[in-house]
């Protein structure tokens, strides 16, 4: 996998390595507490405007009890290399994310660098152009991040290192074409795509949301569903998930030094014999997630969720079963380095037996120490 980036990795180091100048606004969301280099690479390609390079080199290491079957108790791994490609100072903008990248997230099996992309959405994980047509109307055409959910695909671009137990129940990356309109305070987007990276188009998705006035903070709905039905599955695309409905709604506010985003999370899962879901499922969950800004370069970051399930079909650890998690990040950042530390727990209650944690499946908690460090270039 490594070496069929060479070609394309030797390229846009031959532009790292070119020129610096100022940039424009970044095509990648980042929610923080990591910042992005603000200070990019710049080719100018004559007619066709200026290329910006940036990107993420980072690695981490983790020790847990109860890992379940397959996953190690310790190990260290490569979890970022990537390079982020944009052209956004014209109508027409480009990004893409290049390079390998894997997901640690809590109370599942660690899938290492080497394996996640072949395995789930390949060495252009992210890749879209967009087109600005008028003044706050836009179209977005590729591989996209999914409106769905209020976490991110990369570690560096969210709160805390691992993704949580509602991030599961959600897509990451979705192809298809997204519309977005801006008008003041309101945001609006809509998107036809292939839900779970299916290659499958009969998704729905939108987004609504709301910045209120002063410092009262954003808040957004999120709703998405398969329209269809959907027999195929595999790593990517958990069958029952991919046939599910979805919706979020989230709160998001700046108070000080603190930064606040509680949001809730509810999914149905119609009985769909086409698909081979003989029963009518659901899950019913919610979180908190905080940032505490310290000083100039250290924050502390938490997250307490609850995800609970319903029906006769298995969406966490057996049906009918239950977890939540508390996840504490501490954060130091100074210029384009930065390193942290990520104590998880996760409880699991009313799994039976066979399908909860640990090597014999027979566990209900997993406590997990992480540590990342890297650079954002």
């Amino acid at each position: 996998m490594l070496s069929s980036l060479k070609p394309i990795t030797t390229a846009l180091f031959a532009i790292v390595a070119s020129s610096q100048g100022c940039f424009a606004d970044s095509l990648l969301a980042m929610s923080g507490p990591l910042v992005a280099n603000s200070n990019p690479a710049v080719l100018d390609i004559g007619p066709f405007g200026r290329l910006y390079a940036s990107g993420a080199t980072s690695g981490l290491a983790f020790v847990q009890d109860n890992p379940s079957v397959g996953d190690k108790r310790a190990a260290a791994d490569l979890d970022n290399a990537l390079l982020f490609v944009q052209s956004n100072d014209d109508w027409l903008q480009l990004f893409a994310a290049l390079g390998p990248y894997s997901f640690p997230a809590l109370g599942t099996a660690y899938l290492s660098v080497s394996r996640t992309p072949a395995r789930t959405y390949g060495d252009a994980p992210i890749a879209f152009a967009k087109a600005a047509l008028f003044e706050g109307f836009s179209i977005e055409v590729g591989k996209l991040p999914s409106l769905i959910g209020d976490e991110s695909i990369f570690t560096i671009q969210n709160f805390n290192v691992e993704r949580g137990l509602l991030w599961n129940q959600t897509p990451s990356v979705s192809r298809g074409a997204q519309l977005n309109y801006a008008n003041g305070p309101v945001g609006l987007s809509l998107s036809w795509n292939d839900g779970f990276y299916s290659n499958r188009f009969n998704w729905i998705a939108g987004s609504a949301s709301y910045t209120l006035k002063g410092d009262g903070g954003t808040i957004t709905l999120i709703g998405g569903a398969n329209l269809g039905h959907t027999a195929y599955a595999d790593y990517a695309t958990p069958l029952a998930q991919n046939n599910s409905a979805i919706l979020n709604l989230a709160y998001s506010v700046v108070l000080g030094t603190w930064t606040v985003n509680p949001y809730i999370q509810v999914s149905e899962i119609p009985q769909n014999r086409a698909a081979g879901l003989t029963g009518r499922s659901r899950t019913t969950g919610g979180a908190m997630l905080l940032v505490r800004k310290l000083d100039e370069n250290w924050s502390i970051g938490a997250r307490g969720e609850y995800l609970g399930s319903q029906g006769a079909t298995n969406l966490l650890y057996g049906a009918g079963s239950n977890a939540c998690s508390l996840t504490i990040t501490p954060t130091y950042q100074r210029g384009i380095m930065f390193a942290r530390a990520e104590a998880s727990y996760v409880a699991l209650s009313h799994a039976p037996h066979g399908l909860e944690l640990g090597r014999e499946a027979d566990n209900n908690s997993q406590a997990r120490l992480m540590f990342e460090t890297g650079i954002l270039f």
